[in-house]
């Protein structure tokens, strides 16, 4: 009988032995859906009709973006109010409490990278199928959680639980093809969702209802120093070396 000299590894994300060369195309696979999906995702949301067609996780992004917002403000000892998300996809998190101008600019960041954060840790986990379980769960648990105590319109009430259904049934029911793509995909809307509106990143701000209305780059410029376009560039890089670094690290199969 011919001895099978042909090197097995056992990918985390199968927890089953592969051949090294069926694992690294697979991957290799993967991650060109993930890169397609973010690429394609951001200029559907320039659009009205690609807005529209991704509604749902439009919503979704909006609540990414505000509860970094809301739980950096908490972080920072300010009372994190509530979470308002509207039928168009905009949305506001209020908190209260006294805020340097430090602890202001921390928190307009943290809205524009907290979701890119959270977004390339699920794509990472994604190598695991323990870990994806277990991101899904906290997913769903989050997303109930937050609805209960800080989301207060109608449309948060109904698309958050929504989601949050869905994300435990995956985690708890399905199988680990679905866990996998779930969590890749979940992670893309994380990771690009500050480019709903590109508009927005490269904006100071702008007039609504007669009164000055900051954007998260203009308040980190009006905090610190440098104007809001540079803020918007420098996030931007740091958002392309974060997505770029976790689907190298998730590539170490």
């Amino acid at each position: 009988m011919e001895k099978n000299t042909q090197p097995l590894v056992v990918p985390a994300k199968w927890g089953l032995p592969y051949a090294e060369d069926e694992v690294k195309p697979t991957i290799q696979r993967e991650q060109s859906y993930i890169v397609a999906i973010a690429v394609l995702t951001i200029i559907a949301w320039q659009t009205e009709i690609g807005t529209l067609a991704l509604l749902p996780f439009t919503l979704l992004a909006t609540w990414f973006h505000e509860m970094a917002h809301g739980l950096a403000a908490v972080a920072l000892g300010a009372d994190f109010e509530r979470l308002v998300i509207y039928a168009n996809g905009s949305g506001f998190a209020e908190y209260s409490g006294r805020m340097w101008g430090v602890g202001q600019a921390i928190v307009a960041a943290t809205g524009l990278l907290g979701p890119t954060i959270a977004g390339c840790l699920m794509i990472i986990a994604s190598r695991s199928r323990r870990a994806t379980r277990w991101v899904l769960l906290a997913l769903g648990a989050a997303l109930a959680v937050s609805t209960l105590i800080w989301v207060r319109s109608i449309v948060g009430w109904i698309v958050l639980p929504a989601f949050a259904v869905v994300s435990l049934y995956i985690a708890l029911r399905g199988n680990e093809k679905w866990q996998r793509i779930a969590v890749e995909s979940l992670g893309v809307q994380g990771a690009v969702s500050v480019y709903q509106d590109l508009g927005y990143l490269f904006s100071p701000g702008g007039y609504v209802g007669g009164h000055l209305v900051l954007s998260d780059t203009g308040r980190i410029a009006d905090a610190l120093f440098l104007p809001y376009w540079f803020w918007g560039g420098a996030i931007t890089v740091a958002i392309v070396a974060m997505v770029w670094k976790s689907l190298q690290i998730a590539s170490r199969y």
